[in-house]
């Protein structure tokens, strides 16, 4: 039976249901939880968290996969608590979201240091928390292009997924020419990565969404609700209308509804900044399920998108 690491445990891939694939419990910068101006107590982030979670278990949501990683806020004993307190199942990263983010100890680190690290926190668990990576973050840097860091922390997130069997998960998918070489240079079907935020308002022209998806890649539309239509946009904001056509005709090409996955990208409770105030996990429930079904899409088309394609991803293969 396949099965999918959370917070609290292997669970059966049968029972993720549906799934967030691209959220965040609590995103910062590193160093951004000692700039007091936007600091939180435990209490507020719990407060302000918790009823975001209930709701979107309320609403039928099953699994939410946090993409936060290390140095980011990653807090495993509070996702074991919100996942208790909520009955969501919490899938949590080992990773970066980018080379930019990762503190000078990982930034030094080698390609062999920093999979071995991957394959821990996997394999045994994250600190001594007991819960497992289920996941591995990797991203492209500020400036459009991967940075050394950045190649080694994809090789070394392909050598883990490998020996371990979880999917790779990336922020930006800009410059995937790099990122593929690096994967098939490591061996790595490229079933096993979804290229994220192909919708962004900043990187959409940028990339190569249906090349990508020729080469075997999955494609993630996970910036949903980030729209130029809310009263304080943030610069990756997209006109709602033009993501959605843009998400219309990428599942339109032949096969490519089973490469996709849909996200939010929302922060339930922002870590040393300020966050998109209306914008939620929940907005897949509230605007873009409806959105689907408004176009045309039947209820198998979104199974396809939201349960069947992230339960294949998230599943363990090996």
């Amino acid at each position: 039976m396949s099965r999918v690491n959370t917070v609290l445990g292997p669970i059966p891939t049968e029972e993720l249901g549906l799934v967030a694939v691209h959220e965040h419990i609590g995103y910062g910068m590193p160093g951004s939880e000692l700039d007091t101006k936007w600091w939180k107590t435990p209490e507020e982030r719990y407060e302000e968290t918790v009823p975001k979670l209930r709701k979107f278990h309320e609403y039928g949501g099953g699994t939410f996969v946090d993409a936060t990683g290390i140095c980011n806020g990653r807090d495993i004993n509070y996702y074991q608590s919100l996942s208790e307190k909520t009955g969501v199942h919490i899938v949590a990263s080992t990773g970066f979201v980018g080379g930019d983010t990762a503190l000078p100890f990982f930034e030094r680190a080698s390609v062999e240091y920093l999979a071995e690290h991957f394959v821990h926190e996997i394999t045994v668990g994250i600190g001594s928390t007991g819960g497992k990576a289920g996941i591995i973050k990797v991203g492209v840097s500020r400036g459009g292009r991967m940075t050394d860091l950045d190649k080694r922390i994809y090789r070394a997130a392909a050598r883990a997924s490998k020996a371990t069997g979880v999917g790779i998960l990336t922020h930006l998918a800009i410059d995937a020419e790099n990122a593929i070489a690096i994967f098939d240079e490591e061996g790595l079907p490229l079933d096993r990565v979804l290229f994220g935020h192909v919708d962004d308002g900043v990187n959409a022209d940028k990339t190569r969404d249906t090349w990508i998806a020729e080469q075997g890649g999955r494609i993630g539309f996970d910036t949903f609700g980030y729209e130029t239509e809310l009263p304080d946009p943030p610069f990756w904001a997209r006109p709602r209308r033009e993501r959605l056509e843009h998400f219309l005709r990428f599942i339109a090409g032949e096969g490519r509804i089973k490469q996709v996955l849909a996200s939010a990208d929302a922060n339930c409770s922002p870590l040393g900044w300020p966050g998109v105030k209306g914008h939620t996990v929940n907005y897949i429930f509230t605007d873009l399920i409806p959105d689907l079904r408004a176009a045309g899409l039947d209820e198998a088309a979104i199974k396809t998108i939201f349960v069947d394609n992230p339960a294949d991803f998230l599943s363990i293969k090996n």
